[in-house]
């Protein structure tokens, strides 16, 4: 039996010779085909997955490569496991064919392939020091992509630059896990930090004006130090990193600091030649004025509206998505199109059900389908044209190309409607050359698996705007991400 700290996963050799750890949670909450209800993160060696909607725990994962994997299995699941999966790949590499690992790591052959994991005994794992981060990162990276901002559902978008940068620490605490084969995505700490760095200034105030002892104060000071210990190891430099950089050897590292952060407790370096800037004055570096929030202790900044901090700019999008475009013609035919986020990239179309709309039209002896879809507020207005794809009465699809008009992209297009009996007419939504393309292991999505990402997006921000003042060890690798905190402040100024 396992014991209070072990959870039960399977480990198998398939038929494709990968690897696979089946984390044994139940398969009401097991990751599907969906794409936007599982969390991934791309590791030495293999792919993990976690299910975004079920309780948290381990994940599954697809070793490719069971010697680079080594470097980090007993870090996410323990030894027990990192010997069984090496037993399995001990298999396949002496060309015994596939087999099944029990629970002492020996290996079992067995005359048939093994294709499906759960077949295999089950293993005794104990989540190891990276395996609440490298959950953490990998939700972290899904926020990033399937977030459901929604001005019509009045879910908040998250401010990419501050995720991007909590994202950037993160990959720092997770360093063991990546390697130097570039087949990692998600493993460069420094290009995180470079691209997001418009997020550093307010990042600094915030950090400064966070009352101390408190949960956020403890993240942000965790954040701010794990990202100037990744910039300063790749070598990165900037305003913004020489602020963070004289802040921190200002203020040093505090007991608080000591006890909830990854970055080694070291005494400070002696004084950064960046330390007294030499350049004009700027927002980041004004040491000598006394007003600033670097020279003040933690915690005693004046006060910063968080969510004026990282607000992020909309206008009226209610007169803009009800505005019918029909210019003439008699109405034969409206409803509502399918919103899939699949088909498109993140911030580009609010992800509401309703927002894509249709009106059918005869203009004449034509007949003509205009497509209004609500934009979301970082929506490019030039370059990238979304595209809607139109379906009459099942048939083959029409494309009707968009464009960028106040807060919404339409467009308009002739095309067939048989005037024999009313038409049935499908809508959806796409970017040409993003789309997905269509393989058997793409689920089609329904609005029940949207709403149920839309419900978790509202209990993480819910959860967010009623932080406990003080950690709980317990809840750290839950805990809401700076973005949802600043997202959850905006929406409670915000009259939606």
């Amino acid at each position: 039996m396992p014991g209070p700290e072990t959870e039960r996963v399977r480990v198998a050799l398939a038929e494709d010779g990968t690897v696979r750890v089946t984390a044994g949670r139940a398969d009401a909450v097991r990751a599907t085909g969906l794409a936007f209800d599982r969390a991934v993160l791309g590791v030495a060696g293999a792919v993990l997955t976690w299910p975004v909607l079920g309780p948290p725990g381990l994940p599954d994962a697809e070793i490719h490569d069971v010697g680079r994997a080594q470097q980090w299995l007993w870090t996410v699941y323990g030894e027990t496991v990192a010997g069984a999966v090496d037993a399995a790949g001990t298999v396949d590499r002496a060309g015994a064919g596939a087999g099944t690992v029990g629970a002492t790591g020996a290996s079992d052959p067995v005359t048939a392939p093994v294709s499906v994991p759960m077949t295999a005994p089950a293993v005794d794992a104990r989540a190891g020091a990276l395996a609440g981060s490298a959950a953490r990162l990998a939700l972290g990276h899904w926020a990033a992509r399937w977030w459901p901002a929604s001005y019509l559902d009045e879910i908040p978008a998250l401010e990419p630059d501050l995720l991007g940068l909590e994202l950037a620490a993160l990959t720092h605490t997770c360093q063991q896990l990546f390697d130097d084969v570039e087949d990692q995505p998600d493993a460069d700490a420094a290009e995180l930090i470079d691209d997001h760095r418009a997020a550093l200034g307010p990042l600094l105030r915030w950090w400064r004006a966070a009352p101390p002892g408190t949960t956020t104060a403890r993240r942000l000071d965790v954040v701010v130090r794990l990202i100037d210990d990744a910039a300063d190891g790749a070598g990165l430099d900037g305003e913004e990193l020489r602020a963070l950089r004289a802040a921190l050897e200002r203020h040093g590292v505090t007991g608080e600091t000591a006890a909830g952060s990854t970055v080694p407790v070291e005494p400070p370096d002696p004084p950064s030649p960046f330390g007294e800037p030499t350049d004009p004055p700027s927002p980041f570096d004004e040491p000598t004025d006394p007003a600033s929030p670097f020279d003040e202790p933690a915690g005693l900044s004046a006060p910063v509206d968080v969510g004026e901090l990282f607000a992020r700019r909309h206008h009226d999008y209610a007169l803009a998505a009800g505005e019918p475009l029909v210019a003439g013609g008699r109405v034969i035919a409206r409803g509502a199109g399918t919103n899939d986020w699949r088909r498109y990239p993140p911030g580009f179309v609010d992800a509401a059900e309703n927002a894509v709309t249709w009106t059918a039209s005869a203009v004449g002896a034509g007949r003509r389908i205009e497509v209004d879809v609500v934009a979301d507020v970082a929506a490019p207005v030039g370059g990238a044209r979304l595209a809607a794809e139109v379906h009459v009465n099942g048939g083959p699809p029409h494309r009707v190309p968009l464009a960028r008009r106040d807060d919404v992209w339409t467009g308009r297009a002739d095309v067939h409607i048989p005037e024999a009996g009313p038409p049935r007419i499908e809508v959806g939504i796409l970017l040409p050359g993003f789309d997905p393309e269509p393989s058997p292991t793409l689920e089609p999505s329904s609005r029940t698996d949207r709403d149920a990402v839309r419900a978790l997006a509202r209990r993480r921000l819910a959860r967010a705007e009623a932080q406990p003042p003080a950690r709980r060890e317990s809840d750290e690798d839950h805990e809401p991400f700076l973005a949802e905190i600043a997202a959850s402040a905006t929406t409670a100024e915000e009259d939606y």
